[in-house]
């Protein structure tokens, strides 16, 4: 198999619902879905969701990228060959992680429908479904409780709140929380908002709420800030932001400055690397989650189907993709009750007609 043509596709989208995280408000999103075509007339797909803080990229960035590096270099090439091939991208990419998770991700679909199968069972097929927290960002208390009440009619029973902003407010929103939901399992994202200080402060406030995993609370250049909180509380303390490379999570397992990890497949650079970061948290003892940025519905079907393909990963916030408007890709899984399942389809489950 070899790939003939490489075409992209620029998606700027909106959201239907803007949310505040404790560095920015987001109500939009822009996405990239490369189309590798082959002489088999298999077709691959993969998105990027380049973000300037995540994954330091700008999407005029990954634009220039697509034109200038991925389509000439992956003209003629064997999809087969993919460690080679995200090997020497990586090199002339540099730090453009979503850019490379693309390519990824396109690499896998083709490959896997090639074998006929969904890619998670092309990569393990540890479980075949999981469930997903769905996020409240940084809004007033009630705000919190109305947004909270919809998404449990809605029957998700995880609900990751955003904070960082005013470490009484959150105290406050999460006991409440707690009063009024006893049955939900609840996390909670700093989003690098607290000092050592304040996210003790914060564990201290919602000893009783019994929140499954504490989020980033430090700021990304402060790995012993980071560590002094995972001493200090025995809530599940999680690197995000912190966690971008293969290096950063050797450095935060072998310092134990945490206790779980975030693999987002946009800031690691796909599933490859995201194997390789989710051997090091498995040999040093951690717990993993697949989580997400702003992606359609092929970028979170990506990270849905790495997901279940590993025994390691217990968690997944895969839900970037439901506010977005005019996603082309709904149909590539389906979610339940806060449940996601893929289709049996081969691949990331885009049928081509």
């Amino acid at each position: 198999m070899k790939i003939t043509k490489t075409s992209y596709e620029r998606l700027d989208l909106s959201l239907s619902v803007p949310y505040t995280i404790a560095y920015e408000t987001v109500d939009r999103t822009t996405n990239f879905i490369l189309k590798l075509e082959t002489n088999t007339k298999m077709v691959g797909y993969g998105c990027a969701a380049p973000d300037a803080t995540v994954t330091s990229e700008t999407a005029e960035e990954v634009e220039r990228a697509i034109k200038d590096i991925l389509v000439p270099f992956l003209k003629g090439k064997d999809p087969f060959a993919y460690a080679l091939l995200l090997t020497e991208l990586k090199s002339l990419l540099g730090t453009k992680s979503s850019a490379l998770a693309m390519v990824d991700m396109a690499l896998h679909d083709l490959i896997s429908k090639k074998a006929g199968v969904p890619l998670y069972r092309f990569l393990g097929g540890y479980r075949n479904h999981i469930p997903t927290s769905i996020t409240i960002g940084i809004l007033p208390l009630e705000a919190t409780l109305v947004q909270a009440r919809e998404f449990m009619e809605q029957g998700f029973s995880i609900i990751k709140v955003k904070g960082g902003a005013d470490v009484e407010e959150d105290i406050a929103k999460m006991r409440r929380l707690r009063e009024l939901y006893p049955k939900a399992v609840f996390r909670f994202d700093g989003n690098q908002g607290y000092s050592v200080a304040e996210s003790l402060r914060f564990f201290e406030g919602t000893r009783s709420v019994g929140i499954e995993i504490f989020e980033q609370p430090t700021r990304v250049d402060q790995d012993e800030s980071l560590g002094r909180v995972t001493q200090g509380t025995n809530i599940p303390v999680m690197a995000d932001e912190s966690l971008k490379t293969l290096k950063d999570a050797f450095r935060l397992a072998q310092n134990e400055r945490i206790d779980m990890i975030n693999i987002k497949l946009m800031k690691v650079g796909g599933i490859l690397e995201a194997t390789h970061i989710n051997s090091v948290a498995k040999s040093a003892g951690l717990e993993a989650m697949v989580g997400c940025l702003d992606e359609c519905a092929l970028g979170i079907a990506a990270g849905l189907h790495f997901a279940l393909s590993r025994p390691n990963i217990h968690y997944a916030d895969l839900d970037g993709h439901l506010e977005i408007m005019g996603d082309p890709f709904k149909e590539l899984f389906n979610i339940k009750n806060g449940v996601l399942h893929p289709t049996a389809h081969p691949g990331l489950g885009k049928i081509d007609l």
